[in-house]
């Protein structure tokens, strides 16, 4: 990417600026893009399923222009409460947006969740980009007819063929949309990377290490919050966050043999926040039991979803 203006230049009529949505079923690798995008780790990335739950936003500078990309929860058939203020947040976070991105995994093609969110795509009046990820192992022929189906239902301005994981294709993506933004001044100051306050990142971070050391044997109904940031004299961080999951058996799972499984979580997730905050951390986890916590409206106003009645 190349280096943005100063403050005073962000200021003037020549800069641009926008929101950028990425829609797609979960695992799509919409937070794999945003974080290969923004240059930077600001979004939860996961083997399992449905793991963006708020919108997270990430920004990125490509010439005279800034990106905020808001990457929304995947879209799926919603079963409970949490599904379905998910599901709602994703729309809204498209209709608020100025560019559309429809990711769609080429590997899986549209099946199931990606299909119907083509058949809702229509309903977006918003200008709409194609996005087939993961297009290393997918002949061309099959990307052809993927595109080819996809244009059939919605009109897209234009269609990119990218691999989120090893950065193919995205300079292009970029330089699509650094263009297609409206003239206007940054949200952001240039050197922010994202609006997600550090000590929810932190959190995200921990609950990401969670999931990779559990995706087969714990559901996805955990939740991490920080619940204390202590800025110590020397320099370095206290953390102390809590890991509430709902049923005791959760919580012998996430402590494991004599704690090993907690400390690997921990130790896996203190060096991941001390590179981004560049400073030394000290983290503490607990787990603790929070039964229905799917249920609870306050639950819902930390992850900035609405409650759905």
């Amino acid at each position: 990417m190349q280096p943005g203006p100063s403050t005073e230049e962000a200021a003037s009529t020549d800069t641009r600026s926008g929101f950028v949505a990425l829609l797609g079923a979960p695992n799509a690798g919409k937070s794999t893009l945003v974080n290969r995008l923004v240059g930077a780790k600001v979004s939860i990335v996961s083997h399992k399923v449905q793991t963006t739950r708020a919108i997270v936003r990430g920004i990125a500078i490509e010439g005279r222009t800034q990106i905020v990309f808001i990457d929304t929860p995947g879209i799926f058939k919603p079963k409970r409460r949490l599904d379905r203020a998910m599901v709602t947040s994703a729309w809204g976070g498209a209709r608020d947006a100025d560019v559309v991105l429809f990711i769609l995994d080429a590997e899986r093609g549209l099946v199931g969740d990606a299909e119907s969110i083509l058949a809702g795509l229509p309903n977006v009046h918003q200008p709409k980009v194609l996005v087939l990820n993961k297009i290393d192992q997918v002949k061309r022929e099959k990307l052809l007819e993927l595109t080819a189906r996809a244009n059939e239902t919605v009109t897209f301005d234009r269609t990119f063929m990218i691999s989120a994981l090893n950065g193919s294709g995205c300079d292009d993506l970029m330089a699509h949309l650094a263009a297609a933004l409206p003239n206007g001044p940054w949200y952001y100051p240039e050197d922010q990377i994202s609006d997600l306050p550090m000590r929810q990142l932190a959190a995200e971070i921990t609950r990401e290490k969670l999931y990779l050391r559990l995706h087969q044997e714990l559901p996805y109904s955990s939740h991490v919050e920080t619940e204390r940031w202590e800025e110590k004299k020397d320099g370095s961080v206290r953390i102390e966050q809590v890991i509430y999951v709902e049923r005791d058996s959760q919580k012998k799972i996430v402590l494991g043999k004599g704690g090993e499984t907690v400390k690997a979580i921990g130790q896996a997730a203190r060096k991941e926040i001390g590179d981004i905050l560049e400073q030394k951390v000290h983290l503490f986890l607990f787990v603790k039991v929070r039964g229905n916590w799917g249920d609870d409206p306050e639950r819902y106003r930390e992850m900035g979803l609405e409650f759905p009645g």
